[in-house]
């Protein structure tokens, strides 16, 4: 006997163009946690189709959607509504739209997609700010110099060396333990990125270190012999730790991690790394890379002039 095709939706009748948005969400909720979204981001893109669905009135079926009707939601949504829409939650719905048309349209529940077309008007978040090369020489001279100190502290330079290799995000460095880094080949040292949280699993990734920046951690671990976590003290603490060299750096922008994480993708970018390879070094989704490889590429033009000028 031969095996039946299991039915793409299997515990639901399979949905029609005239289906109502209702009944079409069930499905792409549960398309959604296939593909790893998370919890977060699945509540939100639920929630931005709801909207939709209340805008274009009950009982108005998918099928009937076109990229005009769309093109208007997002009008309403900036101009019509009287509820302030930020920069990032009128990108989240941009993206919320073509995710839901993509896949009614993938499934064969629409012959074409009404929201690849949609008008992207010129609403953007501000772009992050990120560090010169002059600047980043100027932090590293600080975090040498308090490595090779008198009372040595290696930390400084561990941290900030360690965001910009990898840009991993605060939360991602507070959560290594030291078996995290494998250094069992000397000249190919790396990172462990973990996740303790099932859902969030997808974004675990093994990042390549210098082998110098191995130096420093052994240097680190001798003077703060940390027991658990690689970095034991909290995450409050470690913005001080890039407030202090920052101030003795004489920078004028405002230090943290999410600026070292910025300048790390755009030196990656620069340095012509494929961009799917710099989104998942990123630990990005493909969704999340739309504007975020975007705002990377401006940042990593906008440098570029910078120094054209000089």
């Amino acid at each position: 006997m031969h095996a039946e095709q299991l039915p793409l939706f299997p515990t639901l009748r399979p949905l029609e163009p005239t289906a109502p948005f209702s009944a079409a969400l069930r499905l792409y909720q549960q398309h959604l946690r296939r593909e790893g979204f998370t919890e977060n981001t699945i509540k939100s893109f639920v929630s931005d189709i709801r909207l939709l669905a209340r805008y274009l009135g009950i009982g108005q079926p998918v099928g009937a959607v076109s990229t005009r009707d769309l093109n208007n939601f997002l009008q309403w949504l900036q101009h019509g509504r009287g509820v302030p829409c930020s920069p990032k939650s009128y990108a989240r719905r941009v993206t919320a739209l073509k995710s839901f048309f993509k896949w009614l349209t993938e499934v064969k529940v629409l012959e074409s997609d009404p929201a690849a077309a949609i008008i992207q008007y010129s609403v953007s978040s501000p772009l992050p700010e990120i560090l010169t090369d002059a600047e980043v020489r100027r932090i590293l001279a600080v975090t040498e110099r308090r490595r090779k100190a008198e009372k040595p502290d290696a930390r400084p330079e561990l941290v900030i060396t360690l965001v910009l290799q990898t840009g991993i995000k605060k939360s991602e460095c507070m959560a290594i333990v030291p078996n995290h880094i494998d250094t069992s080949d000397p000249q190919h040292p790396f990172l462990y990125v973990r996740y303790t949280n099932p859902r969030q699993r997808h974004k675990e990734r093994k990042l390549p270190l210098d082998p110098q920046w191995i130096e420093v951690l052994h240097e680190y671990l001798e003077q703060y012999q940390p027991r658990r976590k690689l970095f034991e003290c909290t995450a409050r603490n470690l913005e001080y730790v890039l407030t202090d060299v920052a101030e003795e750096a004489r920078l004028a922008k405002h230090l943290s991690f999410e600026m070292l994480r910025w300048t790390s993708a755009v030196r990656d970018y620069m340095a012509k790394m494929p961009p799917d390879q710099l989104r998942q070094k990123l630990g990005l989704s493909k969704i999340s890379w739309r504007e975020n490889g975007e705002k990377i590429a401006r940042l990593a033009a906008s440098l570029e002039a910078a120094e054209a000028k000089r």
